[in-house]
């Protein structure tokens, strides 16, 4: 069976840097910070006081008040991004056939501010006896988000959610490629979305040591691949990649962004918050998307890493790029742009798969910034180009892009320029 080429026909965002694609790109090319005290609720006893959250978002202005009550924030994030993705990519909805075309989203843990809610609100009146809104589970549930992509289009091909900690997106980007090249839909609309910054979210991975505790100086805490990092910070948002089977796409006239020639994944099977130390499952997972993609490491301009300015996993991600590419790890650029978004969880995926689309698009790679002279670690390899502090032109002919999940869960997805 030959397998179907699959394109990038639309994009969607809703992240700590802007509130589409257009701005969340300019400002990563500018190595703006989306880091700032929380405002979503009281940090002030927490040991980590900020955040990138989403900003200046008015909701109504996409969602009716009334429907916007029923849904979750990161179901919110979620549909914004994915109407602005559909409406990128121009599909007439009249005239399409919908039972061709599928919705996968991937989140790494849903519902969280309504789960909170809702089990707050009961602890304060337990004497009265359960009372729960009658949204909460279809609010909570990490399957909504597609679900309710699907009914807002009234899209009726494959509809699911990938759930994979951080790598969720990229899976939920994974899934669809699949799906579209073996024939069994047009188009998908993929991304990701999480909205986890709550007194919960941010309690939860203060306890595990994860997050950075720089509260003097939000806009520098993240930080990666630099010695003095200390943590990832929190983020939340969505992003949207509209795949699509390249003829159905060259029939309507539809603009390409990239060609999607790959995906690979893997796991560490060592941890279950931790990278392996040697950097096993990278290595493993970047080598299968390579292979997919029927490409050689020196094919590979660009890595948009996990990269999330965590201590081992920096580390461990920097020894196996080096041990995957050799010689052209040293000719490619690497860069976080975790250091501007903060960690997207589940949505980060698809925000970094864009970012790779657009540096493709436009032969030009975003900065890992918050790097200082001296500020080196002596585990990491210096040689290597992390794009430190500014955006770099160049040939971007293809790039690769590392999502890894809490559990030893790696995807890796790969876009190069599109070519007759």
């Amino acid at each position: 069976m030959e397998l179907k080429r699959v394109v990038v026909t639309g994009l969607g965002a809703v992240t700590p840097l802007g509130n589409n694609p257009e701005d969340t790109w300019n400002a990563m090319l500018a190595g703006k910070s989306g880091a700032a005290p929380i405002t979503h609720f009281d940090s002030s006893k927490f040991k980590s006081q900020f955040a990138c959250e989403v900003k200046d978002l008015d909701v109504n202005e996409w969602i009716d008040r009334k429907e916007a009550r029923k849904l979750d924030r990161y179901t919110q994030l979620a549909m914004i991004s994915a109407m602005q993705g559909v409406k990128d990519a121009g599909i007439d909805l009249e005239t399409e056939d919908k039972n061709r075309i599928g919705v996968i989203y991937g989140v790494g843990i849903g519902g969280i501010n309504t789960f909170e809610e809702e089990v707050t609100y009961y602890g304060q009146h337990i004497e009265d006896g359960p009372k729960f809104n009658p949204f909460f589970i279809p609010k909570m549930i990490a399957d909504i988000a597609s679900g309710q992509i699907s009914i807002h289009f009234g899209f009726h091909g494959p509809n699911y959610t990938t759930t994979s900690a951080c790598a969720s997106s990229s899976n939920a980007l994974a899934d669809a490629f699949n799906l579209i090249r073996l024939g069994k839909a047009n188009i998908i609309v993929s991304g990701g979305a999480e909205a986890a910054i709550c007194a919960t979210g941010v309690g939860g991975f203060n306890a595990m040591k994860a997050l950075s505790t720089r509260n003097d100086d939000p806009e520098h805490a993240s930080r990666p691949f630099s010695a003095s990092r200390d943590g990832f910070v929190m983020g939340e948002g969505a992003g949207c990649l509209v795949l699509e089977e390249l003829e159905h796409a060259k029939a309507r006239g539809a603009k390409i962004y990239a060609e999607m020639v790959g995906e690979g994944e893997s796991a560490d099977a060592y941890h279950i918050t931790a990278s392996h130390p040697e950097g096993l499952g990278a290595k493993l997972v970047m080598q299968a998307a390579l292979e997919d993609a029927g490409m050689q490491p020196e094919d590979i301009d660009y890595i948009n890493v996990h990269g999330t300015s965590t201590h081992v996993g920096d580390i461990s991600e920097a020894k196996a790029i080096k041990e995957v590419f050799g010689e052209q790890a040293y000719k490619l650029n690497i860069s976080s742009t975790k250091s501007m978004t903060g960690h997207l969880l589940g949505a980060a995926g698809a925000v970094e798969a864009m970012a790779c689309v657009l540096s493709v698009q436009n032969d030009i790679v975003p900065p890992t910034i918050n790097h200082e002279e001296g500020d080196d670690d002596p585990d990491i390899d210096y040689d290597m180009n992390f794009t430190f502090n500014k955006a770099q032109k160049r040939e971007v002919r293809a790039a690769l892009s590392n999502t890894f999940g809490f559990g030893g869960h790696n995807c890796c997805v790969v876009f190069k320029k599109y070519a007759e």
